[in-house]
């Protein structure tokens, strides 16, 4: 049986067999962390535990030097503070940068919570939870993908979870106290449950309520064929909605009127810690304002990025961790599209490295006549981009942003660049695969994987080693 079929592929229950208790599945769901440490090797799960542990004690050291302010987390709880007060939540400014509130009425009524706390204990708490959602998230891309297999999970997720810190998306996520990792965790949640859910889409709706970007993933479930799910989330989203608009009305019209569109309030798009494709065009053409150019490079990638991860998914019957590929690509679209993606935005690197690590375990597993290196250099490649904290080593200052040669504005794009190879990549990988099995170019209308109309059973059921 292989990895993704040890994961996915259990024969669902007989209709007329009544689910398990919630009460049941909660104590399930609880006990499985345990249950996954008790089956890992022990040796390998020792000594693994010990890097995570020094990691995380080096993190903590370099975040005492740093001074982490933790910034948006202070922003979050004036959002909640404004909400609980009855005071504008749209006229707040907060700390030495002003910084105003630039989510939906529904995210800033979720904040209102922080505000039971003094400062010094949420920075704590804030952290902690950030680290256990880095775990969570570990595993769901592990489950995503159906790699490592399930004995060997337990171990991945300290490892990466250790280790992930100084990724620096997630580095900076931890700095400033976002919710980038809580907004990936609902949308990958939602994505690896079962189609026949009929609440699948509901973690997706809430996460667009919260920021609107993850609604692509709505769209990348109605491409794929799912369409029931994908009105799911469209109608939990629009719940978020009706319920700011219940509670905060004049915040709720003036956010879907006015300032949802007044782009000074979110940050300069050309500076380099906007690694969208608006910022890279910005600083490409040297202004601060790329206009109708960046609006065309964004609509030609979010169709080419969407376009791609439907395909992927919909070629389950050839191409292994299908499924993985098209969410990838939908979320590496979702933030190459935005008006502005913040450097902590692109956690979403965890679950693609995960994929390329995939990839490059079961290359290297072939024999050594048709053993390549691609995976492995693909990986390799993404890892350091990652790692590399790029932009802010070649952050140059001021208006200078805009004055870059083309070669010196690599490091300071390498978020974009990295996004835009990884879906080219995705393209040609599953080009290569339906030629290499004489497969249609493109699905039939209607059809999911070209031939026959697709399933999910069949989809999750696709070989994990090929």
């Amino acid at each position: 049986m292989t990895a993704v079929q040890d994961e996915r592929g259990v024969v669902p229950p007989a209709p007329d067999q009544a689910p398990a208790p919630l009460s049941d599945r909660l104590r399930t769901a609880l006990g499985a962390p345990l249950r996954a440490l008790r089956e890992a090797p022990r040796r390998p799960l020792l000594a693994v535990s010990a890097v995570a542990l020094f990691s995380l004690l080096a993190y903590a050291v370099v975040r005492h030097f740093a001074h982490t302010s933790m910034v948006d987390m202070i922003v979050y709880r004036a959002e909640g503070a404004a909400v609980a007060n009855g005071e504008d939540l749209y006229a707040l400014r907060v700390t030495q940068w002003d910084l105003p509130a630039t989510y939906p009425p529904f995210a800033a009524m979720l904040f209102v919570p922080t505000t039971w706390f003094p400062i010094p204990f949420l920075r704590v708490a804030v952290t902690l939870c950030n680290l256990g959602l880095l775990a969570l998230l570990t595993h769901l891309s592990f489950k995503l993908v159906g790699w490592p297999r399930r004995d060997l999970r337990a171990i991945g997720v300290i490892l990466v979870t250790g280790a992930g810190v100084w990724l620096e998306p997630v580095y900076t996520t931890l700095r400033y106290g976002q919710i980038n990792l809580a907004l990936a965790c609902l949308i990958l949640w939602d994505l690896t449950r079962p189609d026949g859910r009929r609440s699948k889409g509901v973690a997706i709706g809430i996460a667009a309520g919260i920021k609107l970007t993850p609604g692509l993933f709505a769209v990348y479930l109605l491409l794929t064929g799912r369409v029931r799910a994908a009105f799911v989330a469209g109608a939990t989203f629009l719940g978020t909605f009706l319920l700011g608009a219940l509670v905060l009305p004049d915040a709720t019209w003036g956010f879907w009127t006015k300032y949802l569109y007044d782009s000074s309030r979110v940050g300069k798009t050309e500076i380099v810690d906007n690694q969208a494709l608006s910022g890279a065009v910005a600083r490409l053409l040297h202004t601060a304002e790329p206009g109708t150019v960046a609006t065309v490079a964004a609509a030609v990638v979010a169709v080419a990025g969407l376009g791609v991860a439907a395909r992927a998914a919909r070629s389950a019957r050839w191409l292994s961790r299908s499924e993985a590929w098209g969410v990838c690509c939908t979320a590496v679209t979702a933030v190459l599209i935005s008006p502005i993606s913040w450097t902590h935005h692109w956690v979403w690197c965890l679950p693609v490295l995960v994929l390329l690590g995939c990839e490059a375990a079961v290359e290297r597993a072939r024999p050594a006549a048709v053993r390549k290196v691609r995976w492995r250099a693909a990986f390799a490649a993404t890892l350091v981009a990652f790692l590399s904290f790029a932009m802010w080593l070649a952050k140059p200052q001021g208006a200078l942003v805009l004055e870059l040669s083309p070669l010196r504005q690599i490091p300071t794009s390498v978020y974009p660049i990295a996004g835009i190879c990884f879906l080219l990549a995705a393209a040609l990988r599953v080009r290569a695969r339906r030629l290499a099995a004489g497969a249609p170019t493109a699905p039939l209308p209607g059809q999911r994987g070209g031939g026959r109309p697709d399933s999910a059973r069949e989809r999750q059921q696709a070989p994990a080693a090929r």
